[in-house]
């Protein structure tokens, strides 16, 4: 079972970044600058627990990302059975990975730029996985032991640059172009993968709705994956597919235009509210 009421946020503050506990009413200070340093202290569960630093109304939180500078930001395409068969593509055999940067990252709220070189930005809704322990080669109880929770995040994809090669990555790594947040919520050692609703609208219209059940690699399988090659460190991110309904796959296809507002939401996981500027 998710313990939806423990949440961790990294806020900023004028003093600078915070990682904090979102509580009802108010966020308590837990005494890292963010989430991915929390994170890489062992007794972070005990640490958020009795947590009693600045508290600060929930009332206009500016979020930054829940991590701000993780080591590894792995994206997997091609994820959910939706998604795969409006863009025309057998089902894959083994994940298809790709890169980010931290510098593609911003928060739940922040505005994406779209940028000039491009006209074809396309949503992503994303669930996304946030390591709490290091792993090598994980076995799945090992992987779902690494899970320190889930976020929300929205890979914003530049079509016309994906496309320009075979290799997904031009298209995904733009500055300030991937919202994160607005917080994770914290997963009990050894809990099954979450299925939940997820969704992504474009001024009120609902572009994507579906079910993080529609997975083909869930959130385990892809940890057991990706430490097979690489150690996963706490604050890594993994964000773990996108369903159907983006717009590259409509008829017509349907992109991002500067003064609209992409609203990105998992049921039990928060919602991302990015204006495109």
């Amino acid at each position: 079972m998710m313990v939806a009421m423990t949440r961790l946020a990294t806020i900023r503050t004028p003093d600078g970044t915070r990682a904090v506990r979102v509580d009802d009413a108010i966020a308590v200070e837990i005494g890292h600058a963010d989430v991915g340093t929390l994170l890489a202290d062992p007794a972070w569960r005990s640490l958020v627990a009795t947590a009693d630093g600045t508290s600060h109304p929930i009332d206009g939180l500016d979020y930054a990302p829940v991590v701000t500078n993780p080591e590894k930001v792995i994206c997997v395409g091609l994820n959910y059975r939706d998604h795969i068969a409006e863009m025309g593509h057998a089902f894959p055999e083994y994940p298809t990975l790709f890169p980010k940067f931290a510098r593609t990252l911003i928060g739940a709220y922040d505005p994406i730029a779209r940028p000039p070189e491009s006209v074809n930005m396309d949503w992503e809704a994303e669930l996304t996985v946030v390591i709490g322990a290091e792993v090598r080669r994980a076995d799945a109880d090992a992987a779902r032991a690494a899970i320190a929770g889930y976020t929300v995040a929205n890979d914003v994809s530049m079509r016309d640059y994906q496309r320009q090669t075979s290799q997904f990555f031009a298209g995904k790594v733009w500055e300030a172009t991937t919202p994160v947040g607005p917080w994770l919520t914290v997963a009990e050692p050894g809990e099954p993968s979450p299925v939940a609703r997820i969704t992504s609208s474009v001024d009120g219209e609902v572009m994507q709705d579906s079910s993080t059940g529609e997975l083909l690699f869930d959130p385990v399988h892809l940890v057991q994956y990706v430490s097979t090659m690489i150690t996963l460190a706490p604050g890594d991110l993994i964000l773990t597919g996108t369903p159907g309904g983006v717009g590259a796959g409509r008829q017509p296809a349907r992109f991002l235009q500067p003064g609209e507002l992409l609203v990105t939401a998992i049921d039990g996981f928060g919602e991302l509210r990015n204006p495109i500027t």
